[in-house]
């Protein structure tokens, strides 16, 4: 069969290899579109493409020449959902103590395995298990015309009546039920969004009104978050608006870096143009049509212009579960920066002021994860390096202890602990057992931390929404 015959036989839902931009890999992708377009040497079809085992950010617009014909398979007409496998975790008591066992970085040895009298940890009390993962809460996705989007971070809340579906809940989670995706919700829709002094290539999809989809570049005001179809409309935007700075309350201040606490009730607008640009950059997030029960921490960086957004996380007024995020994200041009720890070490700050410990909404994108992971290991092991001996033994610690001078969940805790291989088991009793790789590692990370939060420069009061009237 001719190559152009062949191409007649791709239709939406095919699979075959594709030349990935800019590599010699050619990876297995789905065909999620096609259309026709016209150029010098005629008609021709491109096809949106979604390279299977990489994130949607990847996804693009390629031609004919980019596809292995020779290789297609057709759709399938049933898809089976994989069970999705669960890690276990350590039945660790958490009020149990740990011998915690440090090596010294300048020994030549490894770290050997604790000896009998090291071991000699207090017995077990009763023991509690975590549950093997968080119950999460499913929300359905409606059509908005409103401008909003969201970041990293989400877990829907049990209630004890189920949404009615196709109806928005009043309360919860901004995680975004795939079930009923479409092509349309699967594809980029914008190209380019300009912000400030960034020109950005977004990596989702965002309900942005029909009309703006077929623009070149979106234009979006870096203060107000409004968005408009031009640079002329920009510029006479820019010359009414007059904010320089994010709404709402500065609650913290070091040196360029500032935090604003913005109420969705109170500043509606901006959180849903918020919500809607952050929309660009997360795929498992998305709140469009209620953002009143949600508080908005969003972080900039001052300069002589004014007070430049950086990112932001969102978080429930109340919260079944205690979740201390329900959506985070440090936009593209910031990251790799440090911005995403501060924005995570930000949100466990306020946990700690209001005596609780705090987790983020599931599920976690893949940079968020990332980071998180980063953070928790960090904080823990900071803590447990900061224990003092007493009489020249070896200092103990409970999984209630990390948790409370860290504010993360015990479920965090011990995932954490378990993934790193600190937890160890003998005769009886749990120590933790920190190697000499696991310090270096600790130690290169702080070398390279450029910055950090000051308790000292919060000011910010708890606030009681139980009582309070949204």
């Amino acid at each position: 069969m001719s190559i152009n015959g062949a191409m007649t036989l791709v239709v939406e839902g095919c699979k075959m290899p594709v030349n990935m931009i800019g590599t010699d890999e050619w990876p297995i992708a789905e065909i999620l579109s096609i259309k026709q377009c016209e150029d010098e040497r005629g008609g021709r079809c491109l096809y949106y493409v979604h390279y299977c085992d990489y994130n949607k950010r990847l996804d693009e617009w390629v031609s004919e020449e980019r596809l292995d014909i020779n290789r297609m398979t057709l759709p399938d007409k049933q898809s089976k959902d994989r069970p999705k496998s669960i890690v276990p975790m350590w039945n660790i008591p958490h009020n149990e103590s740990m011998l915690v066992h440090t090596p010294t970085l300048d020994s030549t040895s490894r770290a050997s395995t604790p000896d009998k009298e090291v071991l000699a940890a207090s017995r077990r009390s009763e023991t509690s298990a975590y549950p093997a993962t968080p119950t999460s809460r499913k929300r359905k996705l409606l059509p908005i015309d409103v401008e909003e989007s969201s970041d990293a971070v989400t877990t829907p809340c049990p209630s004890p009546t189920p949404p009615t579906p196709h109806v928005p809940r009043q309360s919860g989670s901004m995680t975004t039920d795939r079930s009923h995706d479409d092509v349309v919700t699967r594809m980029k829709n914008i190209d380019l969004v300009e912000i400030g002094r960034y020109r950005i290539r977004p990596w989702y999809f965002s309900p942005y009104p029909q009309e703006l989809t077929s623009l070149t570049v979106l234009y979006i005001c870096e203060f107000c978050l409004k968005y408009v179809k031009s640079l002329t409309c920009l510029k006479r935007h820019r010359s009414k608006c007059t904010l320089t700075n994010p709404p709402g309350n500065e609650i913290y201040r070091k040196g360029t870096i500032s935090f604003f606490e913005i109420d969705g009730r109170k500043n509606k607008t901006y959180s849903q143009n918020l919500c809607l640009f952050a929309k660009l950059f997360l795929d498992h997030k998305t709140l469009y049509y209620d953002v009143e029960p949600f508080l908005f921490y969003v972080m900039t960086e001052f300069d002589s212009k004014g007070f430049h957004i950086v990112g932001y996380f969102s978080k429930e007024k109340e919260s079944a579960e205690d979740y201390n995020i329900a959506c985070i994200l440090t936009l593209p041009q910031y990251q790799r920066k440090g911005y995403g720890k501060l924005l995570i070490a930000f949100s466990y700050l306020l946990s700690k002021c209001e005596g609780k410990t705090g987790t983020p909404e599931k599920p976690l994108s893949d940079l968020g994860l990332l980071s998180y992971r980063s953070y928790w290991k960090e904080s823990i092991l900071e803590m447990l390096l900061n224990l003092k001996s007493e009489n020249g033994e070896a200092p103990q610690v409970t999984i209630n202890d990390i948790c409370e001078e860290t504010s993360i969940r015990k479920d965090d805790v011990t995932s954490t602990l378990q993934q790193l291989n600190l937890i160890h088991h003998y005769k009886g009793s749990y120590c933790i057992v920190m190697s000499r790789e696991i310090l270096e590692s600790y130690h290169r990370s702080m070398t390279h931390r450029r910055i950090s939060i000051d308790p000292k420069c919060l000011h910010w009061t708890v606030k009681d929404w139980s009582k309070r009237k949204w």
